[in-house]
């Protein structure tokens, strides 16, 4: 299982933390999948995947694939919520495969946890994010810096959120992400001095995962059976979390 009881006896609810490195979308979405059937399954613990994908548009429940036809690159139609994105270089994407407690099954507050973590994140980089009312998602000012959809299989989730760090602009041309005009959406680096890297929002991201939903490292050492088709990068343990 992925839970062990504390000195109180208590369970105290782990997370693994899968830092993939640059990933092809398609074997991470059946890594997605493949760990959710171990998530409710008992088998692993909360985990959270962290990776750039190769360049890449998916296609929610909110939208026609016909938005964007005609595009160079590879569409995927998913499971989650929302509309077409774009995921590519320099954009970081977590996907937290959460198995939620009776008192956290709650869509909505799943979306609003999720949202608080890139705002602590941002925070920590002295940029002021902020959510817009009736929108799901994080914006600096009036520009869309983190997309979120999410996915439920009988409360585990999957898909999760896409972070623009230092990716091209441009990379949203020619179709309405999120149902707006590509204009809007903006990056980290535009708002702050920050390494060409997505490293420093890797630890940024799992320091407040941990702190949002409560949740806690394994201790140093502990094993667990490897995830399936595990493309490598690593295990978080390996980056040093910030105080």
């Amino acid at each position: 299982m992925g839970e062990h009881a504390g000195e109180a006896g208590e369970e105290r609810r782990l997370l693994e933390v899968l830092r993939l490195g640059k990933s092809d979308y398609a074997s991470t979405w059946d890594l997605q999948k493949a760990l959710v059937e171990k998530r409710i399954a008992g088998e692993v613990s909360d985990t959270l995947i962290l990776t750039e994908h190769d360049p890449v548009i998916t296609v929610g429940r909110g939208a026609p694939r016909e938005e964007v036809a005609g595009l160079a690159l590879p569409v995927f139609e998913v499971e989650r919520g929302g509309e077409a994105t774009w995921h590519g270089p320099g954009q970081l994407v977590a996907y937290p495969i959460f198995a939620l407690p009776p008192e956290r099954r709650d869509v909505r507050r799943f979306l609003r946890d999720l949202e608080e973590v890139v705002l602590r994140a941002l925070a920590e980089v002295e940029i002021e994010g902020q959510r817009k009312s009736g929108l799901t998602g994080v914006w600096i000012g009036e520009r869309k810096v983190c997309s979120i959809g999410v996915a439920f299989r009988r409360w585990t989730s999957f898909h999760g959120l896409a972070l623009n760090v230092w990716n091209d602009p441009a990379a949203f041309a020619g179709f309405r992400p999120c149902g707006l005009d590509p204009d809007l959406m903006t990056r980290v680096a535009d708002h702050a001095e920050i390494p060409a890297s997505t490293m420093l929002f890797e630890v940024l991201i799992v320091k407040h995962a941990l702190a949002v939903f409560g949740l806690e490292l394994p201790p140093p050492g502990r094993g667990q059976p490897s995830s399936p088709s595990e493309p490598g990068g690593g295990r978080f343990p390996e980056l040093p979390l910030l105080p």
